[in-house]
């Protein structure tokens, strides 16, 4: 009886997974044919011109809220970033940082 209780609720946890990435896989790839920008994240990836600090700390290996609200602290005084040399003018944004996320970050 055990054993089938444990099976039932493996189950039950593999179709709300299920359920909840086809949900979300959907909702993005809606956005997408209506012509809308995803919120900023697809996959992997980040806006770094238009994101929040939680999509920036959400996606970006290494890079926290604090981080992630000093790049949109940069770029709200400063202006849109165009290139990955650029991030490492901000503080706490270093080559390390910028190197491990570069396939991430996107600017358009």
């Amino acid at each position: 009886m055990f054993h089938s209780c444990v099976r039932k609720i493996q189950f039950f946890t593999q179709i709300t997974l299920l359920s909840t990435v086809l949900f979300s896989a959907h909702a993005v790839f809606a956005q997408a044919s209506a012509g809308a920008e995803p919120a900023v994240a697809i996959l992997d990836q980040v806006n770094i011109n238009e994101a929040d600090a939680e999509t920036i700390a959400d996606v970006l290996v290494g890079v926290g809220t604090s981080r992630a609200t000093a790049i949109v602290e940069y770029r709200d005084l400063h202006g849109r970033f165009s290139n990955l040399e650029q991030l490492m003018e901000v503080k706490g944004i270093g080559e390390a940082t910028v190197l491990d996320n570069s396939e991430k970050i996107r600017f358009e």
